[in-house]
């Protein structure tokens, strides 16, 4: 990431979660925090159990981020942040936390007109194709919740629409006639099913590995007793070898389509 970049992300990152930036300068900003970012960032456990303990008046603490030391002022004092700071790693640590689940709802700005709003979940996956080496796939997948259809590319058709976290004015949910759980699991079907028409010379190119590396351990081991050390070899290239595919939802959210959205 480029510093641009951090500072962009950091910003979005706290207004998102409903801090205010007080003020916005090229190469640094400064951002207050609230009650709950100040708990999650600033490691101050005993000062917020000292207040709830005598119900003493809040004050959540105010940082100055400086992303371009170059462009920032010589007399402003902040916390510089760059990519591969501990800071920056804790901010995505808890990205991750917060932002595992979302809803949003398609804002089409139709004036008077009633909008009806069709659900779908949307879920971002990481499947895993994992032996000596490894290959992550990254996927994007939405399914109507009520036609039961299944858009592939999914982030980036609702990245392109209007969103925002509140229902619009004039505009109303349809109810879902697939439960989100049963939707997860046609999603799951559908991957596994994609995965049966992937092509796996990559696993039996690594079984052929192992087999060869099993067959060296057993020459090796030809004349000795086979105890514990043999036994950890073996259990060590099956870890090693071993094919095998992992499918991981990072994240995922209930969003509200018009009808013509995707």
């Amino acid at each position: 990431m480029q510093q641009a970049e951090i500072h962009n992300y950091l910003q979005r990152y706290f207004q998102s979660n409903d801090c205010q930036i007080l003020e916005d300068k090229p190469g640094y900003f400064m951002v207050h925090l609230t009650i709950d970012q100040d708990k999650l960032l600033m490691n101050r456990p005993f000062y917020w159990h000292y207040l709830e303990k005598t119900g003493g008046e809040p004050n959540p603490a105010k940082l100055t981020i400086i992303t371009d030391p170059d462009r920032a002022p010589d007399d402003i004092k902040g916390e510089f942040i760059h990519f591969g700071s501990p800071r920056l790693r804790q901010i995505f640590e808890a990205n991750k936390q917060l932002a595992s689940y979302i809803r949003l709802f398609e804002d089409k700005s139709a004036g008077m007109t009633q909008n009806p709003l069709y659900p779908w979940l949307g879920l971002n996956v990481k499947v895993s194709f994992q032996c000596n080496r490894k290959k992550d796939v990254f996927l994007s997948l939405g399914l109507n919740l009520i036609s039961g259809q299944i858009q592939e590319e999914f982030h980036d058709k609702v990245t392109a629409l209007n969103v925002t976290p509140k229902i619009p004015d004039y505009s109303f949910t349809l109810s879902p006639l697939i439960m989100p759980k049963s939707g997860m699991l046609r999603l799951d079907r559908h991957i596994r099913s994609s995965l049966a028409f992937e092509d796996h010379t990559w696993a039996e190119e690594a079984y052929t590995r192992w087999q060869n590396d099993l067959q060296l351990l057993e020459t090796f081991y030809e004349d000795q007793e086979k105890g514990e050390s043999y036994e950890t070899e073996k259990e060590a290239l099956r870890e090693q070898y071993e094919p095998r595919i992992s499918i991981r939802v990072i994240n995922g959210g209930l969003f509200y389509l018009s009808e013509t959205a995707i």
